[in-house]
């Protein structure tokens, strides 16, 4: 159906996409931490208000039982602590503690620094290119899909 596009560039294009994947989870295990960890403790540094799994799960788009196996170890280790919301006693909001905090300040902004550098090192027109061909990926993968039912 879509027979003008080579095969090959599709498959580059997944084993690139591959590739970042495993580079930020070889990154995240270098920091003693699994790949998923880092991207809830992401959520909880930079929601210094708080979150609640629901949100993190939006968010990330993982699974309930996933961030809730995180948040488990995170308690465990003394990383978080969890209030009930005032407005909804069934949901809790999750803040780091101080020992969460610090965890999170010398992990996070790393790779943050470092995604920045590598902007910066694209130049303008790349960032433009990758950014604009990215979005415009998923715009047409979006309207290629099934209408909701």
């Amino acid at each position: 159906m879509y027979g003008k596009i080579p095969d090959a560039e599709l498959r580059r294009f997944y084993s690139l996409w591959r590739d970042m994947t495993v580079i930020y989870e070889e990154w995240s295990k270098a920091h003693g931490i699994g790949g998923s960890a880092v991207l809830v403790l992401h959520s909880l540094y930079y929601d210094r208000d708080g979150c609640t799994q629901r949100m993190i799960c939006d968010r990330w788009l993982f699974p309930k039982q996933t961030v809730n196996t995180i948040l488990k170890d995170f308690e465990r280790r003394g990383l978080i602590e969890f209030s009930h919301l005032k407005s909804d006693r069934r949901n809790k909001l999750i803040h780091l503690t101080p020992e969460g905090e610090a965890l999170a300040a010398a992990i996070i902004p790393e790779p943050l620094e470092l995604e920045l550098h590598v902007m910066e090192r694209m130049g303008a027109a790349g960032r433009a290119g990758l950014i604009d061909g990215m979005a415009r990926f998923a715009a047409y993968f979006r309207e290629g899909l099934p209408e909701k039912r």
